[in-house]
């Protein structure tokens, strides 16, 4: 069975970055499953998938457009460390949850001073070329409950 529009992918993949370094592995854990057309996973690597099957092997270079997007300055802002009230001890690196009103986003802190807390909008990805050494473990039908949920169930999925 081929990938296709609301086939279940099963994957194995290390991403590295540029100099080599792993980003992220399923080596020494689950596969990772996914659900083809459902923006479960970042463009250009669904993309490269389409129209393979379980067997195949690929490595594969994703351009920021096509990953996590570029970075975008605007999104770091500097913010009364007041805006933080509740939180102990806040250190470069932690990641909060910020509202806008509409919407979450995750920020990263980057930066903390007596009065100040610098935070970035950024996905920690964004800006990086993203190299994926992937094979195709599986590739299967989505159940009905699984194109409901938008996710897949089970072994590499979700676990209600």
């Amino acid at each position: 069975m081929q990938v296709a529009k609301h086939k279940v992918v099963i994957i194995d993949y290390t991403l590295t970055d540029d100099q080599g370094a792993v980003i992220d592995s399923s080596k020494g854990g689950e596969p990772l499953a996914y659900i083809q057309g459902m923006n479960n996973i970042i463009p250009g690597l669904e993309n490269a998938l389409a129209g393979k099957q379980a067997g195949d092997a690929l490595q594969v270079s994703i351009a920021p457009g096509e990953g996590y997007g570029e970075r975008n300055d605007a999104m770091q802002q500097e913010v009364p460390r007041e805006m933080f009230d509740g939180a102990d001890e806040i250190q470069v690196g932690m990641q909060f949850h910020a509202s806008d009103g509409e919407h979450t986003h995750v920020v990263t802190v980057v930066s903390v001073t007596e009065t100040h807390i610098t935070v970035d909008g950024n996905h920690p990805l964004a800006g990086q070329t993203l190299n994926f050494d992937v094979t195709i473990v599986d590739v299967r039908d989505a159940t009905e409950e699984e194109m409901e949920h938008g996710h897949v169930h089970g072994t590499g999925g979700h676990h209600h």
